[in-house]
């Protein structure tokens, strides 16, 4: 074995280890955040791993060093497809292995342009990092996308760096971890040449500095929040998903989030979120559901958010389709809107390519339907008429639909003074899933500057400023609500450069890439 291959196993094993306590994990009775180090780390372990190879061996590597990192980071996958998908334990394996492995070709492309460019000259810390926000960019989308544990959310507990997305997107974010962690590979190898860090590195993580000192007069400088307040409550109803849609369960579950929406009323709440399809069963017009939840809001004088199965007939005979929806019931009891979730989860609530491979899958998500879910047209935002007769523009991103930076901006361009995020993260049991959703989140609040109220079924609910900050949040596993006072933020305070202009950052890394 040549001198080098077990300093170089140690610094890709390194890298395994560290990506994946980059993100949130649950720990004893608490939550194992080691982002703000970890983020650095990460890639400076990557880059030190597959230096000196050539383009085709780096990719193997890569390839290998990312399907280990990220399997681990999906282990989560196993608790939705076989502890309450019911699939088999084999599919259970493949689930966080094949979704590792789809991530791990980005990172394979990463370590092969690297290479390639390091033998050419060309592999400055800042051309290494604009082709990692690239290829981040690239997942969001590629093959219908799934940008999940992308390395820019390691970052989103820091105060400092965290502003700059309301123009970059988490890209931006991505590109400072990047080039930090660049910085540091470089300053490690200049180190062990001739005992000093060189011009290259120095000047990374030079970037690195102005870049937090950028983020830091973005937040001294963001306006106030208007003095116009909603107060608004989140809902967690903590149904388990064994029995979420028991027949027996039905009214146990239908009376918890009734006496929840009580309590809320009582505490001062205009405005009831409740968590996706929190209601066991389908909402139709004139159905029982319709009817309680109607009665509901007339006897609490709130409008209510709700979660719940959308139907609609099908077509000369064929079966209903099935929509995972948010429905608008004002205070009067009238059902006034229905958003439609528009991005749905390949193999949870749809399976692709049905005529092929429907024999050997079938979507996760029975529970709501038994062919699948249809999608909604496309994001958009809602008009609220509140209790007091003022209207309140919305957006109700629905579960996986807020992993996607540029779909979630679209309800923030149509509109939307804050974001209602609706979830149901009973799937992913005690894991690290539920936390590091909230972290996604939390940056989507930082890119649009709204608000976000967060309900989620077993938690965590939480309330969330402009700035991406969680003000309030509630314990995994446990019933409970939030009750907060919520600015509305209309343009020009709500709808960030971002928003209004999507992935300009990513463009420019693009380009750079492009160029090299």
């Amino acid at each position: 074995m040549p001198a080098e291959q077990p300093r170089r196993v140690a610094w890709l094993a390194g890298y395994a280890v560290v990506t994946p306590l980059a993100f949130p994990h649950p720990l004893g009775g608490g939550v194992l955040d080691l982002g703000l180090v970890c983020a650095w780390l990460s890639p400076a372990c990557l880059l030190l791993g597959l230096r000196g190879l050539a383009p085709a061996r780096a990719a193997r590597w890569g390839f290998l060093a990312a399907l280990l990192a990220h399997s681990a980071i999906l282990h989560w996958i196993w608790i939705v497809s076989v502890v309450y998908g019911h699939a088999h334990p084999l599919l259970g394996l493949l689930g966080p292995v094949g979704l590792g492995a789809y991530i791990a070709l980005f990172t394979a492309a990463f370590a092969a342009l690297a290479a390639r460019w390091g033998r050419a000259g060309l592999a400055s810390p800042v051309a290494l990092a604009a082709l990692w926000a690239a290829l981040d960019h690239l997942r969001s989308f590629a093959l219908s996308g799934f940008p999940w544990a992308e390395l820019g959310y390691a970052q989103h507990r820091n105060a400092w760096l965290l502003p700059v997305v309301a123009y970059t997107g988490v890209y931006g974010l991505g590109f400072v971890s990047a080039l930090g962690g660049a910085g540091l590979a470089r300053a490690w190898v200049d180190w062990r040449a001739r005992g000093r860090p060189g011009p290259a590195a120095l000047a990374a993580l030079a970037g690195v500095a102005l870049a937090h000192a950028a983020g830091a007069l973005l937040a001294a400088r963001a306006p106030d929040d208007p003095p116009e307040r909603v107060r608004v409550a989140v809902l967690q109803g903590n149904i388990d998903q064994g029995v979420k849609w028991s027949g027996d369960w039905y009214e146990h579950t239908f009376g918890i989030y009734e006496e929840l929406t009580r309590h809320a009323a009582a505490r001062g709440a205009e405005l009831v979120v409740w968590p996706e399809t929190a209601v066991p069963g389908a909402v139709v017009a004139e159905g029982r559901d319709v009817e309680r939840l109607s009665a509901l809001a007339r006897e609490t004088g709130t409008l209510l958010v709700v979660g719940a199965v959308g139907l609609e007939p099908g077509a000369r005979g064929a079966p209903p389709r099935v929509y995972d929806s948010a429905f608008i019931v004002d205070a009067d009891g009238r059902l006034s809107d229905r958003y439609d979730k528009s991005h749905l989860v390949p193999f949870g609530e749809y399976v692709p390519f049905r005529d092929w491979i429907g024999s050997f899958f079938q979507a996760v998500a029975r529970g709501i339907a038994d062919t699948g879910v249809t999608a909604g047209p496309e994001p958009r935002a809602l008009s609220l008429s509140l209790p007091d007769g003022t209207r309140l523009t919305a957006g109700v991103p629905i579960c996986y639909e807020l992993i996607f930076p540029n779909l979630t901006r679209r309800f923030v361009q149509e509109g939307a003074e804050m974001l209602f995020a609706i979830t149901n993260d009973a799937w992913y049991g005690r894991t690290g899933a539920p936390f590091q959703f909230l972290a996604i989140t939390a940056v989507r609040s930082a890119e649009n500057r709204v608000w976000t109220a967060r309900a989620a079924n077993t938690g965590v609910s939480a309330i969330i400023d402009a700035g991406g900050r969680v003000r309030e949040r509630t314990r995994i596993f446990e019933p409970g609500l939030l009750v907060a006072d919520v600015p509305p933020r209309p343009a020009p305070l709500g709808g960030s450069f971002y928003a209004r202009h999507g992935d300009v950052f990513a463009a420019g890394c693009w380009l750079v890439v492009a160029a090299l």
